[in-house]
């Protein structure tokens, strides 16, 4: 019994802390996604990759409408869709991929959701957060860019250097989250990834009273043996 306790111990003192650990983590990601929600700077020289995730800057550049991405499996309110990608070429060359938006599953594998552009030659100044793509914990529940002709393309979970290769051009390391008050988007509803810091908080002040119980008890059972 003092084995098994002891090691019921260790184990829910471990899990409380690996929970609170992940909050302050999680906690970090979420203030910064709120302290982002200042003015756009304009992006001159700095790669996407030297910004802070969720820094809000200001691109002008002219869409590559003829080669879109469509996020595959990203849900809103419990629906199904897209959210479309859309390479931005900016005046020096680099392109960026601008994330205008989710869009609804037509019901069809086959009939994929209008996303052109009403003007695709036009040059447009945009502002947005910078973010990583969307990565999947398991590697199986990927589906890179198809080869082939076919515009735009269906990919679950791409790397950059999958794009690129679709592409056939560099592209920035990061994505930009188009802001919500920007024309030429759909649907735009931006949080911080994840569940709010305070669950895992929750969650590690519960193995923590599981440990309390553990030691409580293997207490009152030996103060009842020494009774005896």
């Amino acid at each position: 019994m003092t084995a098994l306790s002891a090691l019921a111990l260790l184990a829910f003192i471990g899990l409380g802390r690996w929970q609170w650990q992940r909050g302050v983590a999680k906690e970090t990601v979420w203030q910064g996604f709120s302290a982002s929600a200042g003015p756009a700077l304009p992006l001159g020289v700095r790669t996407l990759e030297s910004l802070p995730r969720f820094a809000r800057i200001a691109l002008t550049g002219r869409y590559d409408a003829a080669h879109q991405f469509l996020l595959d499996n990203r849900t809103l309110e419990g629906a199904a869709g897209y959210e479309v990608l859309t390479p931005l070429r900016l005046a020096d060359g680099r392109t960026v991929l601008v994330n205008r938006g989710w869009v609804a599953f037509t019901g069809y594998r086959d009939r994929l959701p209008d996303t052109s552009l009403a003007d695709p030659g036009a040059t447009v100044t945009v502002t947005g957060r910078v973010d990583t793509l969307p990565v999947e914990g398991i590697e199986s529940g990927r589906a890179p860019p198809p080869p082939g002709a076919a515009w735009p393309k269906v990919t679950t979970f791409p790397h950059v250097r999958e794009i690129a290769v679709a592409l056939g051009r560099p592209v920035e390391g990061r994505q930009l989250l188009l802001d919500p008050s920007v024309a030429g988007g759909y649907t735009r509803h931006w949080k911080a990834p994840g569940v709010p810091p305070e669950r895992h908080f929750s969650y590690a002040v519960q193995w923590w009273m599981f440990a309390a119980t553990v030691a409580v008890l293997y207490g009152m059972l030996n103060l009842h043996k020494v009774k005896r």
